[in-house]
């Protein structure tokens, strides 16, 4: 499992590449892209990756700098603070989708969609287990 993961990570860095974006980073864009113009707590957001980063504000940061995300404060607790993906973020992300969408169906497309159900629901099953 550890290779198949590791072969179809370094599949998708690529496709990442051009863009200066991690898969990580590429994970917080989609689920922000999600949210719409409600945005997400950090908090949510870690929730919601793929992968745990132990780090999100810094993530956060670097995408922030870079114009693809803006933080604001909730005006009734400033101790809440909301993250949107920004104009600049949703075109970079939807730009990518046909890319990532080539990249998936290169990768998995041969299984067919019987094999990639069943492979789901093993993994989702595994994951269960660990909870």
């Amino acid at each position: 499992m550890l290779r198949t993961a590791d072969a179809l990570t370094r599949g998708f860095a690529e496709v990442l590449r051009p863009a200066k974006l991690s898969p990580t980073q590429y994970n917080a864009l989609r689920i922000l892209r999600g949210a719409g113009s409600d945005g997400l707590a950090c908090k949510e957001i870690g929730e919601r990756m793929i992968t745990r980063d132990p780090d999100i504000t810094r993530l956060l940061d670097r995408l922030e700098k870079r114009g693809l995300v803006a933080r604001s404060r909730d005006s009734r607790d400033r101790r809440v603070i909301t993250i949107r993906i920004t104009d600049a973020g949703s075109r970079l992300v939807n730009d990518l989708d046909p890319a990532v969408e080539r990249m998936h169906a290169e990768l998995l497309g041969h299984l067919g969609e019987k094999k990639l159900e069943a492979l789901s629901a093993m993994l989702e099953a595994a994951r269960e287990k660990r909870g």
